[in-house]
């Protein structure tokens, strides 16, 4: 019998067994149906497929797939309040993509100059070395000029931070 469990209902009981994928419940990208509710910001579908127990950080197989995750596509679309679903139930913001570069959210979306999803992902903890330059962690800037703006962006919401803590602190000394 094989390893491999598809969604089926229990006569008996009327529940639904975990969901494992196989070959057949993926796309010719290699997308399950979470992948493909993420890139399509479906907040609904997303959601349903989560409490059916699918993986939120399923990665996409396949040649041309690159290991993405639902929340790589939910990102590139700028679905933020999916974004913010697939965070809250355990995905992970700094998942790289598969190859050479292992790009995260955060440098496609700087690429692409997505600056509300780079500020929402800044904004709840993705990872940035403190140098630009680091290539152990970052695409070399040629490749993902956007990431300048996200060193920018990230460097203000510190300095935001900062302040507003100092503040706190300065008016509680009074």
């Amino acid at each position: 019998m094989p390893q491999d469990y598809f969604m089926v209902s229990s006569p008996r009981r009327g529940r639904r067994s975990p969901r494992s994928y196989g070959e057949d419940d993926r796309d010719d990208r290699g997308w399950t149906l979470l992948h493909i509710g993420a890139r399509k910001g479906d907040l609904k579908e997303v959601k349903r497929l989560l409490d059916e127990g699918v993986d939120v950080n399923v990665a996409a197989l396949g040649p041309k797939a690159h290991g993405v995750t639902p929340l790589h596509l939910a990102a590139k679309g700028g679905h933020l309040k999916v974004m913010d679903e697939l965070l809250e139930r355990g995905a992970n913001i700094d998942a790289r993509t598969k190859g050479a570069c292992g790009w995260t959210l955060l440098h496609n979306d700087a690429k692409e100059r997505k600056k509300k999803a780079v500020k929402f992902l800044i904004e709840n903890g993705a990872f940035l070395p403190e140098n630009i330059n680091d290539t152990r962690f970052n695409p070399p800037t040629h490749y993902c000029p956007g990431l300048e703006w996200a060193y920018e962006e990230m460097k203000r919401i510190q300095q935001e931070s900062n302040s507003s803590s100092g503040e706190a602190s300065c008016s509680s000394d009074n």
